[in-house]
């Protein structure tokens, strides 16, 4: 009996032990955001400011398929040709959704000359996504147009609208500044409101991040929803999307379905 008693409670043991070897952590592991690119200027003020304009934009990728990124800061430091900080700004980020990436832009004065400038980002609170990452749709951008100014501005304007049933509260619009090769050399952002079915909004971005203007080759335009956390772009997914082709038929229908298929062993005959 006890020996009985002995050899149960050892294979009692192995089941246990097997079962706790097989279970694994099936949370998965989330990566940093990657810094795909970033780019920064420092333009003397004119007659707009005083001292010096400090410029910077850069693009964030998202390598996760599951989960929003939120409350990311970008920290922005520029330093003069002694070493010593002229400029600290942080700049709070909007939400990266999965599988995607975040294009932003910022800038701030300076009353000395910086030499230097450099960004780090703090890293971010990770949120489960509610939606897969095709219910995340672009916002349209169109009616899109640029133009180069005398005093070294550059200008881009043109339409945003929505994919959305539900209508966007407010959306930040980034242009992204690009030469031939396609490197990037600067931007800037705005925001429109009151995004809504069937109404484009106009958005006016008066870019200064660019010494040479002339540089410039391509403009990239992307819009998203205006917040560190993920809730204003998943409200808007789980409103759904508009249907792609709202225009009914101006012809009558067809009197007979010639493309129709009889079904299986029915009668075939004309």
């Amino acid at each position: 009996m006890i020996h009985s008693t002995r050899v149960v409670s050892a294979l009692l043991l192995l089941l246990v032990a097997g079962c706790s070897g097989e279970e694994k952590d099936v949370t998965p592991e989330l990566r940093p955001l990657a810094v795909k690119e970033q780019v920064s200027s420092v333009v003397k003020g004119g007659d707009r400011y005083d001292g010096y304009v400090v410029n910077w934009a850069g693009v964030l990728d998202n390598p996760n398929p599951w989960h929003f990124a939120e409350h990311v800061v970008a920290t922005v430091v520029a330093r003069d040709a002694k070493g010593e900080e002229v400029v600290r700004a942080e700049q709070p980020l909007d939400a990266v959704p999965p599988a995607g990436s975040l294009s932003f832009t910022g800038q701030a004065l300076a009353e000395r000359r910086p030499a230097k400038v450099t960004i780090e980002y703090r890293p971010a609170e990770w949120r489960p996504a509610s939606r897969i990452v095709s219910e995340l749709r672009p916002f349209p951008i169109s009616g899109v147009q640029t133009a180069g100014k005398d005093d070294g501005r550059y200008l881009v304007t043109g339409y945003v609208g929505t994919p959305y049933r539900r209508p966007a509260g407010t959306l930040a619009v980034t242009a992204l500044l690009r030469d031939e090769d396609g490197r990037l050399l600067g931007g800037g952002s705005t925001f429109v409101d009151d995004v809504r079915d069937g109404v484009r909004r106009r958005f006016v971005l008066d870019i200064e991040s660019v010494a040479d203007t002339g540089k410039i080759a391509k403009t990239e335009l992307v819009a998203r929803t205006w917040g560190s956390s993920s809730r204003p772009y998943e409200d808007l997914a789980l409103g759904g999307a508009l249907p792609v082709h709202t225009a009914e038929p101006t012809t009558s229908p067809f009197e007979k379905d010639r493309g129709r298929l009889e079904p299986p062993g029915g009668d075939a005959r004309p």
